[in-house]
């Protein structure tokens, strides 16, 4: 599984060459945060769930943080925010909101998101961040109890995962 995974994510040499990174190569280079472990790998994916459901500009940031402060895989915990896209968010939030209300006990009616226009990005982007705004306590309490579940179902399914490709290894080996 690590072969696999190491095929995608980017070396720890790209980050040293990257000119706008040299402020912060001592932290971004230290090697806990490019090894690839079971442990490193179950943290990097709860880290990147948890973040993933975080406001769009904020994902991969936050993602990085928590990457160096936990010391676990900082590409994957990057990588793994992506589940929220431009089709993914708006379900998710509806549904953080429905999770966050039925917690709270909220009679708060739904508001419709607004339209998204491809004349106007920047307005579209204001109304999306106005929508929010209205939504309150349930929207937040929705997300973060749903990036909980994300992140420790990731966690369980990271270490489960890896522990079924390690036994399946050790049992071919024996057989060869």
């Amino acid at each position: 599984m690590r072969h696999w995974l190491r095929k995608y994510l980017p070396d720890h040499a790209a980050i040293h060459e990257n000119r706008m990174l040299a402020p912060f190569r001592n932290t971004l280079l230290h090697p806990r945060l490019w090894h690839l472990n079971r442990r490193s790998a179950a943290g990097a994916v709860a880290v990147g769930l948890f973040t993933g459901l975080f406001p769009p500009p904020f994902q991969m940031v936050s993602a990085a943080l928590c990457a160096v402060i936990f010391r676990i895989n900082l590409p994957l915990a990057i990588f793994t925010t992506l589940y929220t896209n431009p089709v993914t968010f708006i379900p998710l939030y509806v549904f953080a909101f429905w999770l966050g209300s039925l917690i709270l006990g909220a009679e708060n009616a739904f508001i419709a998101p607004p339209e998204f226009s491809a004349s106007h990005p920047g307005d579209s982007l204001l109304a999306l961040a106005t929508w929010l705004v209205q939504l309150g306590w349930p929207l937040i309490v929705g997300v973060l109890l749903l990036a909980t579940v994300f992140a420790v179902l990731g966690y369980v399914a990271i270490r489960v995962g890896w522990r079924y490709w390690l036994v399946r290894s050790w049992h071919q080996r024996k057989r060869r």
